[in-house]
């Protein structure tokens, strides 16, 4: 799953509004399917741009770097 990054908030803003523009162009034009992919576009920056928000508020999570085990089942002591 692609993460934004919070600092990329800016930028999905100017993405937000170049698409808003292309969906009134869309209308305009009578372009119904393009204006069906555009709002499936917008719904989709909107999840990443509250996924963002919350990643930001929640601050990263470390989960350290795995170990090997000497011992595997199986494989004698």
């Amino acid at each position: 799953m692609l993460s934004i990054h919070p600092k990329m908030l800016p930028r999905l803003d100017e993405l937000e509004a170049d698409l808003l523009a292309r969906r009134q162009r869309a209308i305009d034009e009578g372009w119904r399917g393009e204006v069906e992919g555009l709002d499936l576009t917008l719904r989709f920056l909107r999840s990443k741009r509250v996924q963002a928000h919350r990643a930001a508020a929640t601050g990263r999570v470390d989960l350290g770097m795995p170990t090997l085990s000497r011992h595997r089942p199986g494989h004698g002591a």
